[in-house]
């Protein structure tokens, strides 16, 4: 069995087109380091639902591997 990785919830501005990355304060910023970083596969699970869920602000939600940072979360792949 594969172990988790950290993620964060990421998606793209309904209105705008920006990605937008949803914080631990269920917000949506613009910012990676500001996103929730999740570290519990279950929890990252209801985190995607609560974003799917928010039809009026985000479009295509998904889970993006993370790893943690000085200032907050990091990308750890160049396309976040």
């Amino acid at each position: 069995m594969r172990r988790f990785s950290p993620k964060v919830v990421t998606a793209n501005d309904l209105l705008i087109g920006d990605v937008i990355y949803l914080t631990a304060d269920d917000r949506w910023k613009r910012h990676h380091a500001e996103a929730e970083l999740i570290e519990d596969e279950a929890h990252a699970q209801l985190r995607l639902l609560d974003a799917q869920a928010q039809k009026r602000i985000a479009v295509g939600p998904y889970l993006a591997d993370a790893k943690p940072g000085a200032n907050g979360p990091e990308p750890t792949h160049f396309r976040e």
